[in-house]
């Protein structure tokens, strides 16, 4: 399977420690086709959409997650959706003209003082879950962390990246107890060594700069060996773009 458009799955052995990885491409341009967005609400929205899949990568739903911001900024909704089967659509609304300085501000000033809403609703209707955590910092990955540690309790580390050629973005995710994600009848770790490896595993981070944007296609590629740690990974799924996105209340 191809690697662009896709998400992929990998754990560390021996550590409850879990990853997911989204690289979009063509996806991703069908979605801003035809819409002409400032280069900042382009960016914002990209990674909103890459934060959809990481969110819905991490449950067992079947349905429509949807991400949305919204605030009394230049940038007055920004709205990302993913369905179980990995497909997305989004959009934002902004004022026609930004001001000037306002294309390089962070989203919590773009946005002002609003929020991030996270909703997961079943295909028929007949369940809802709706998670609201105040926008926080310049980043969208800065209020994804709140919303994470509000809703899950896990700790969760997540790197965003979206331009006009293409979207990415890793999430990285502590698992309760001890025991490996890759075989939970071993023995459990030692506490001060699954420290150091979830330490380890954020320095990942640290090498995924647009810069370097082709790393981002695989977890191979933007791991490496430079965790020290065997990691295991699961066959690419496929996203794909779905059309006539409209805004939900």
């Amino acid at each position: 399977m191809h690697d662009r458009d896709s998400l992929h799955r990998f754990i560390f052995e021996h550590y409850p420690i879990r990853g997911h990885l989204v690289h979009l491409d063509a996806s991703w341009r069908a979605l801003i086709e035809h819409r002409d967005y400032p280069g900042v609400i382009r960016e914002a929205l990209g990674e909103a959409v890459v934060a959809s899949l990481l969110l819905a990568a991490t449950i067992k739903f079947e349905g429509v997650l949807s991400l949305q911001l919204q605030g009394p900024g230049a940038l007055q909704l920004l709205l990302a959706q993913c369905t179980s089967g990995l497909g997305v659509r989004g959009l934002a609304r902004c004022r026609e003209e930004l001001e000037s300085g306002e294309a390089a501000v962070g989203l919590h000033r773009l946005i002002g003082t609003g929020n991030l809403t996270v909703t997961l609703e079943s295909d028929d209707g007949s369940q809802r879950y709706q998670g609201i955590v105040p926008i926080t910092g310049p980043r969208l990955a800065d209020s994804l962390q709140i919303y994470f540690e509000n809703s899950e309790q896990l700790p969760t580390r997540l790197w965003l990246h979206a331009d006009e050629h293409g979207a990415a973005g890793m999430l990285l995710q502590r698992l309760p107890g001890e025991r490996s994600t890759s075989a939970p009848g071993a023995a459990a770790a030692d506490p001060a060594a699954i420290d150091d490896a979830w330490r380890r595993v954020q320095l990942i981070g640290a090498t995924l700069t647009p810069r370097n944007y082709g790393a981002w296609r695989t977890p191979r590629s933007c791991i490496g060996c430079s965790t020290r740690t065997i990691v295991r990974i699961f066959e690419p799924v496929p996203v794909f773009f779905r059309c006539r996105c409209r805004a939900t209340a």
